[in-house]
């Protein structure tokens, strides 16, 4: 069982919905944002998804898009995502890390390497976007094996033909992507999210956690309400982007995880 598995486990057996938050890893620097990590924990946040930047994020907005060139601008690599990633399990080894980001980097460290170096620095689970199910043989398969979690997200437009496709190897959870399009890029609604997490719930006994356009302590308790957790990420990382204390950026997220608790 990843620490992922746990995690859900026994929130399923507190009756309580998860909180995920995103950040960009050294976004805007490499201490200042291990320091917003390791503060996650505390603010509520169940799971923390840790952005690998990237030059070419296909499915991210502009608020994402502008905190990975930020990181690299700053000289952030996989190495040295890893690395950040290590410091946190030095003083929390509890807390489940989903790196989230695309293939190239991975390729070009070599799958097995990637793997193993992942393991070791603690990282619980995967989210690759780039990778759909018919390249599950590449990563997908080689992750489960060495004992991480493949999550893969599912859309507006993954129809019930599609579904069960998408789902074959997925574990951990299923990230439900709430609007067509990209990252920060409109409101999620949980009046269209309902009944999709529901479609997905009836193909799968996995948590379906929803993300994309909540940004609202509000919001991420309707969006709670109607699934089993809510991601937030743009949102966050634009408390970041402004230049606000790191305390004052875990208040914010504290107040998304309270929302998404109180569902």
């Amino acid at each position: 069982m990843t620490r992922i598995d746990a995690k859900f486990a026994a929130l399923k057996a507190e009756g309580k919905k998860a909180f995920i938050a995103y950040i960009m890893a050294g976004d805007p620097d490499f201490d200042t944002s291990l320091e917003v990590v390791k503060g996650l924990p505390g603010a509520g946040v169940d799971v923390i998804e840790l952005g690998l930047p990237f030059t070419d994020p296909m499915a991210d907005g502009p608020t994402i898009q502008a905190a990975g060139q930020r990181a690299l601008d700053g000289g952030m690599t996989l190495q040295r995502t890893l690395d950040l990633a290590r410091a946190f399990r030095e003083t929390d080894d509890t807390t489940p890390i989903v790196l989230m980001g695309y293939y190239n980097p991975i390729y070009s460290r070599g799958v097995e390497k990637f793997l193993d170096d992942a393991k070791a620095a603690g990282i619980d689970g995967l989210i690759v976007v780039d990778l759909p199910p018919e390249e599950d043989e590449e990563l997908c398969l080689p992750a489960q094996a060495a004992g991480l979690n493949f999550i893969r997200l599912a859309t507006p437009t993954t129809d019930d033909k599609r579904l069960p496709r998408v789902l074959q190897n997925t574990s951990g959870f299923v990230y439900y992507v709430s609007i067509t399009g990209i990252t920060g890029a409109a409101e999620a609604q949980a009046t269209n999210v309902g009944p999709e997490v529901a479609r997905i719930k009836s193909a799968t006994d996995l948590p379906v956690i929803v993300g994309f356009g909540i940004n609202s302590p509000e919001k991420s308790k309707a969006i709670a309400s109607v699934a089993d957790g809510a991601v937030v990420g743009s949102a966050i990382v634009s408390q970041i982007a402004a230049g606000k204390p790191v305390a004052e950026v875990l208040d914010f997220v504290k107040s998304l995880a309270d929302g998404a608790h109180s569902a």
